[in-house]
């Protein structure tokens, strides 16, 4: 699909404008969520682009997803995928504006923004020099979303009391190649005023100290008006990952959502969902949407349609800051012990009915692993479906559960009633410990004293993160229980990218970390095919199960790294790891939900002294 900028050309007689749409190129709908979605930057040929917010996008062919617990959550009607016009036309789709705005051209050494250079239509180009130009560098950003382009004559003419601009002077961008650093990019005006580098400019006092405050703007909003905002701006490379951070979420389709009737109306409910009764048989008629499902009758769809509708006049339902707060952890909560309950009873494949959830035990016994491992359940999951909805964005620092909600930036001027999504297919392999055997280990002392640590830091990172925000902090999952079971599902990630040929990066956890819930869901899924052919489910079969639980607990055993790595009191960002490194324990970031932090692994295999003794000792 390609992006579309808003600054479109006019063709033909004044009289009779007509608005003509450059098609920039192409991105996989999955990357309108994950990697370029609303308020990225992404680089085209010569030129970089900013993604517009999702009210200007063109949704009418764009496929309706339904997945009702995760809209709850999000308190959204449903989900669309991103729009996909046909590659042949030019017709609006996904909408981008130029971004950012000043260019430089690296014959002339030009710096202004890219209007002054007089290119010709649809290309980037120096119209003196006729070389490509280059767009910036450097941008500027604020915690609270806000972007901006880096401010060059501020910072040449720094000490210098003159006005903005009333220099007179050409600014000039040059790179002499004698390093790699920052102090070989050199800004300077024609004014006279001495060349400086950009050293020093990323520092996090820089920008304060030339009297530079965040503008509040919004480039990716159209003519969204500018924010008041106290944060101060940070300087930014342009292509840097702290540019935009997605604030995602994502549920497993599970019965009955899954199948039956709810499946068969999620399609068509956004046709239903306005109708009385009869307008709704009649539709079900004419469309013959129960020919291939005898078993259900008008009167169910009718009853579904209404369901969800009640469903979404609750979602409307004015309420406090502090009871939205609530509910979205009490609907995360639900989301995780709704899938949890999935994953501990069969779900077999039924012949005839189409099924996005497919959950079976091993044929085999699982009798050695309970007594050897502490498992007491292992499901082979053989199909599953699970909806990524893009929520909204950070910058500059990752997303955080204590984030105020003014750290998100908005990807819609007007809160919107859907939010842009994708849906993948695959399978996993759901594995259940032993909870008499967890609650024992769970309460030695040494063991808590470990987590408390990690809990400590955690809740401190939470409460400087919140500000003074009137938002409740949420507590930190890290028990002793959370910290097992996320250790586990990383060594077995790990263990799996090397015995199934499974590179690491495809793989995912999911953790059910309660009082109630101990279990660990490894899975891979993919948006471009049906799920994977059984390489994932082939590996929770006890006998291979049990080798590769083994093998994990053997490597995991020893570090590269060690005795560094077990010995460490506090690790990784912010301290919210102990015994855990790149050369263990850590995961490529689409693999773990938790953002690598808050392992250690000690708690799967001990401590050498002996002094915290690990799960899964002997």
């Amino acid at each position: 699909m390609g992006p579309v900028p808003p600054r479109t050309r006019r063709r033909g007689l004044p009289s009779t404008p007509v608005r003509t749409a450059r098609k920039l190129g192409e991105i996989r709908r999955a990357q309108l969520i994950t990697t370029y979605g609303v308020g990225a930057m992404i680089a085209v040929e010569n030129e970089s682009f900013l993604i517009r917010g999702i009210d200007s996008w063109d949704i009418s062919d764009a496929p309706f997803i339904s997945e009702p617990r995760l809209a709850r959550q999000l308190s959204v009607s449903g989900f669309r995928m991103p729009p996909a016009p046909d590659p042949d036309s030019a017709r609006d789709g996904v909408r981008a504006v130029r971004f950012p705005e000043m260019y430089s051209c690296p014959h002339c050494h030009q710096l202004q923004p890219f209007r002054k250079f007089n290119s010709p239509a649809g290309r980037a180009e120096c119209s003196t020099c006729q070389e490509s130009l280059v767009p910036s560098r450097f941008v500027i950003a604020c915690p609270h979303g806000h972007l901006e382009d880096f401010p060059y004559w501020k910072w040449v003419h720094r000490g210098n009391r003159t006005a903005h601009g009333s220099c007179g002077g050409h600014l000039t961008f040059e790179a002499d190649g004698s390093t790699a650093s920052l102090r070989a990019v050199l800004i300077g005006c024609s004014c006279g005023v001495e060349r400086v580098s950009m050293e020093g400019s990323f520092r996090r006092q820089a920008l304060r100290d030339l009297g530079i405050r965040c503008s509040g703007r919004r480039p990716w909003l159209k003519d969204a008006p500018a924010e008041s905002c106290q944060e101060p701006p940070r300087t930014l490379q342009r292509g840097s990952s702290s540019v935009w951070f997605p604030v995602m979420h994502s549920a497993l389709s599970i019965p009955p959502w899954s199948q039956g009737v709810a499946k068969l109306v999620a399609p068509f409910y956004d046709a239903l969902k306005d109708e009385d009764p009869s307008s709704i048989k009649a539709y079900v008629r004419i469309a013959e949407l129960l020919r291939h499902h005898p078993n259900y009758t008008e009167d169910d769809v009718v009853a579904e349609v209404a369901q969800r509708r009640a469903a979404e006049v609750a979602l409307t339902e004015p309420v406090h800051d502090t009871e939205t707060v609530k509910r979205a952890v009490d609907y995360r909560r639900e989301l995780y012990e709704g899938e949890y309950r999935s994953l501990t009873k069969p779900h077999p494949e039924v012949a005839g009915e189409e099924q996005d959830f497919v959950c079976e035990p091993p044929a085999a016994p699982i009798d050695a692993l309970c007594s050897s491992h502490g498992l007491t359940q292992v499901m082979l999951v053989k199909r599953l479906r699970e909806v990524r909805a893009l929520q909204s964005f950070r910058r500059v620092d990752e997303p955080s559960p204590a984030d105020s909600p003014m750290r998100e930036a908005a990807i819609s001027q007007v809160k919107s009633s859907w939010l842009p999504a994708f849906e993948v297919s695959g399978e996993g392999v759901f594995v259940r410990l032993d909870p008499e055997r967890l609650r024992t280990w769970e309460e030695r002392p040494e063991q808590v004293a470990r987590a408390a640590r990690i809990r400590e830091n955690h809740e401190r990172l939470l409460s400087a993160r919140a500000g003074d925000s009137d938002k409740p902090v949420p507590p930190s999952p890290a028990t002793s229980r959370f910290l097992l079971l996320h250790a586990l599902a990383h060594v077995l990630i790990n263990e799996w990218s090397l015995d199934g040929g499974y590179p690491a990066a495809s793989l995912r956890e999911r953790l059910y970390s309660d009082d109630d819930m101990a279990g660990v869901l490894i899975y891979t899924a993919t948006s471009d095919s049906a799920g994977s052919l059984g390489g994932v489910v082939a590996q929770g079969e006890p006998d291979r199960l049990a080798i590769s639980l083994r093998t994990a607990l053997h490597r995991a055993s020893w570090c590269s790294n060690d005795p560094l790595c077990m010995e460490s009191e506090a690790s990784g960002a912010d301290s919210l790891n102990m015994a855990a490194c790149h050369a263990c324990l850590l995961l490529p970031e689409t693999s773990c939900e938790n953002n690598n932090i808050l392992l250690d692994r000690a708690a799967l295999v001990g401590t050498p002294d002996g002094r915290a003794r690990g799960f899964f000792t002997p």
